[in-house]
């Protein structure tokens, strides 16, 4: 009797000897969310940055998706730009069409932590390709279409593609002197480097990208993509 009584604390001591503590295992819970938390925390600037990169591919898609539709369709299509709107949204639709339901309307929208954004940093940087011959705003407009060879005043939110891949101020594609040029930009608002820009040329509907770097100090410079 006193044999079995013996083996059963022995094998009662090797079961608890083999099992971990409660505080054994709060340590290692502790251990992991800190590693967890961590991970995270440093994977927020890249998930943030990735944003951006999803939301500047979008507006090049959107812009040249209505441009080919334009020419292939012999039609004009209309690109607006929102940035009313949480989240802020680019639609692509048919010109004619009658509501914006139409099946010719595609609706994109940004990521909820990206907008259509100047900071105000970047109203003192030459605009993406301005030059002498032709003027793409000062960045004050996060949204700066409508500058024509007729003196449009930027600020419009709205172009339209012809069927000769023009961009113009209005559907009706008049040509010449309505050329639509301008430039849209794109950002996190709390992160000024992460700044992109498209920039259109009405007249050829060329559609360029670019980002924004430091240059020292308080100065920036657009850089071609």
């Amino acid at each position: 009797m006193l044999m079995r009584s013996l083996e059963t604390n022995a094998l009662h001591r090797r079961h608890r000897e083999s099992g971990f503590s409660l505080l054994e295992m709060a340590a290692v819970l502790a251990i992991s969310i800190i590693v967890s938390v961590i991970s995270v925390v440093s994977l927020m600037p890249l998930l943030n940055q990735q944003h951006v990169t999803n939301a500047y591919n979008t507006t090049l898609a959107a812009m040249r998706q209505a441009r080919d539709n334009a020419v292939s369709q012999r039609t004009s299509y209309s690109v607006t730009f929102s940035n009313s709107v949480s989240p802020n949204t680019i639609t692509v639709a048919l010109a004619s069409a009658v509501f914006q339901g139409d099946q010719n309307t595609v609706i994109y929208q940004l990521p909820k932590d990206v907008s259509f954004y100047a900071a105000s940093a970047i109203a003192s940087t030459t605009a993406p390709d301005s030059s002498s011959t032709a003027n793409f705003g000062t960045g004050s407009n996060a949204i700066d279409f409508g500058y024509t060879g007729n003196g449009g005043a930027g600020g419009a939110k709205t172009i339209y593609f012809c069927p000769d891949g023009s961009a113009q101020t209005s559907s009706t594609c008049a040509g010449a002197g309505n050329w639509d040029d301008g430039v849209v930009y794109i950002a996190n608002p709390q992160n000024l480097l992460s700044s992109r820009a498209v920039d259109l040329w009405g007249a050829t509907g060329r559609i360029h990208g670019w980002r924004l770097y430091s240059t020292g100090g308080s100065s920036y410079q657009w850089v071609r993509q």
